[in-house]
């Protein structure tokens, strides 16, 4: 399903259940028995996710264990995002010559839990999801708003390595285009000599689902103006 709002250049895989009979490595398997079983499942079919991609780069298995913020750590040469949701589990990934970041997110289409809103954005944001939902009141823009925010961390954070709230990036949805963007409102890390102050990326509503995708090539393999 993913694919729909992926740019060449990454592979993927994903699923809407929990197949039978998946296996971790030990390694895996030690640092997710004490979870609960929800977290178990998302945690396992997820890194089947990511390892079925990992074989389209040609890539044998391998154990993919969280970072300190819990970001997978990626073998060598290879960038990549995961996603889990009730009903959805995705990994995208991609080889380091071609890709400098990705960040990618799966919510359910339905309405943010109460409370949310205000910490996860702006004043102006709202504003701009008030004038969203004047336009099409069938999606539910504050949970796309939302799913977008967690993309752009997921993103930012290997290039980076620190935390990026909520309100140190402001987004805009384009529905016409199924794009959106996100400006940086601190200073950025620098990629290849230059500081990054944004991301953009694409979005999907389908079958309950929100997923939205951000993929940022390298310079040698975007296309010449």
């Amino acid at each position: 399903m993913i694919e729909k709002i992926l740019p060449p250049g990454v592979v993927w895989a994903d699923t809407f259940d929990d197949p039978p009979g998946v296996t971790l490595f030990p390694e895996e398997e030690k640092l997710i028995e004490p979870a609960v079983e929800k977290r178990r499942r998302e945690f396992t079919t997820a890194r089947m996710c990511a390892r079925q991609a990992l074989g389209l780069l040609g890539l044998p298995p391998t154990p993919l264990l969280p970072g300190p913020r819990g970001e997978p750590r990626w073998p060598d040469g290879v960038v990549g995002s995961i996603t889990h949701c009730v009903g959805y589990r995705g990994a995208v990934v991609g080889r380091s010559s071609d890709v400098t970041t990705i960040g990618i997110d799966a919510e359910p289409h339905d309405v943010l839990p109460e409370g949310t809103l205000g910490i996860i954005t702006l004043p102006d944001e709202r504003d701009h999801l008030r004038e969203l939902a004047r336009q099409d009141g069938r999606v539910h823009w504050e949970r796309l708003l939302f799913c977008a925010k967690e993309s752009v961390y997921k993103a930012w954070y290997p290039l980076a390595r620190r935390w990026l709230d909520f309100g140190e990036a402001r987004v805009r949805i384009d529905p016409a285009t199924g794009t959106f963007s996100a400006r940086l409102l601190v200073p950025g890390p620098r990629t290849d000599g230059v500081e990054l102050t944004g991301f953009s990326g694409r979005w999907l509503v389908d079958d309950d689902l929100i997923l939205t995708a951000i993929v940022v090539p390298t310079p040698a393999s975007r296309p010449i103006p």
